[in-house]
């Protein structure tokens, strides 16, 4: 089963409700949310920043996610190993007038679970890890596309919702893709090519990673 909220504009990083799908019992659980701030915040020169949500894990390539990393409970009528909740989270700014936008993944550990962490195996855990992995290509994708939009804030009118909104429907697509393809992490030789076309793509898109990331 997969969960997604939609695209919230608000002056506040705010969360829409949740859409469910379902999958067969044996797949694992994922979650996927998009924070955005929809209103244009001044800013001085630089601050490209975006707040996290409390607790939240900022996507790092040195720093994998951990069996401990996942402190949600599933529910005692979910039957499904995992879930991973990741975050694209997107802010922007203006200065003088000039846009400027940015986008970081992130991972809720009180949204994540794994149903028993004691015997979560490597194969669960790179599976759960490459949820995050492909949350943080489509940041990259989104910052740069939010890099090319050259123009003043008062010009800019819904280009900034629209590019997010893009972004947001390619990742679900690509989320929704992964786990079919891999049937949720159970065949093994396809989860390990989709473990080397996303490792690929972070690579492509190194540019756009954040510097201490």
């Amino acid at each position: 089963m997969a969960r997604f909220s939609g695209v919230a504009k608000s002056r506040r990083h705010v969360a829409a409700g949740f859409l469910q799908r379902p999958y067969p019992m044996t797949s694992k659980l994922l979650g996927l949310l998009l924070l955005m701030t929809g209103a244009l915040a001044t800013a001085p020169a630089g601050a490209q920043s975006v707040k996290l949500p409390p607790g939240a894990l900022r996507w790092s390539a040195t720093r994998p996610l951990t069996v401990t990393d996942f402190k949600g409970r599933p529910k005692t009528s979910e039957g499904h190993a995992a879930l991973t909740s990741a975050n694209i989270n997107t802010g922007a700014t203006c200065r003088s007038n000039v846009f400027a936008g940015t986008a970081q993944a992130s991972f809720d550990p009180a949204a994540s679970w794994v149903r028993e962490p004691g015997t979560m195996t490597p194969a669960l855990l790179r599976h759960e890890q490459l949820h995050f992995d492909i949350a943080e290509v489509h940041a990259r994708r989104l910052r740069q596309q939010l890099a090319s939009i050259h123009t003043t804030c008062s010009q800019l009118g819904t280009t900034f919702d629209r590019v997010s909104q893009a972004a947001y429907a390619a990742w679900q697509q690509a989320e929704d893709a992964y786990d079919r393809d891999t049937n949720h992490g159970l065949q093994h030789e396809r989860q390990a090519q989709w473990e080397a076309q996303v490792h690929q793509q972070l690579f492509d898109l190194a540019a756009f990673a954040e510097k201490d990331a």
